[in-house]
């Protein structure tokens, strides 16, 4: 179903603003994902997916408080929207389908099979 299409990256930022709740600006959202997923995260990327999310209607936004540390500029705190509530939870649904659609085997007697470059 396209209607609640989330990339991988949108869906780790989703889920990271539902982590920080109302502590959730860019670069609180950056940090959390470096931290938990050990991923680097560029701002661009990070400001990007923001901005798709926000786009689609799953994330809003609003301004705080400026304060002179942001030379007056205010900071951008995101929230999940009821609408990314439900693509967050359909993505959730999709990749439990999947999971359990693989057919039980024992672990161990997996076979690795190695490309040759």
């Amino acid at each position: 179903m396209k209607k609640y299409y989330l990339g991988e990256f949108e869906e780790i930022v989703l889920l990271t603003i539902g982590i920080l709740n109302k502590q959730a600006y860019g670069v609180s959202i950056k940090n959390e994902i470096e931290t938990r997923l050990k991923r680097d995260v560029s701002m661009g990327a990070m400001h990007t997916a923001l901005l798709r999310l926000e786009d689609k209607g799953y994330i809003r936004s609003t301004d705080g408080e400026a304060t002179e540390e942001r030379a007056g500029r205010p900071r951008k705190y995101f929230e999940i929207t009821a609408l990314g509530k439900r693509a967050i939870e359909h993505s959730k649904a999709q990749r439990e389908e999947l999971w359990k659609a693989i057919p039980k085997v024992e672990w161990n007697r997996l076979i690795v099979v190695r490309h040759k470059m």
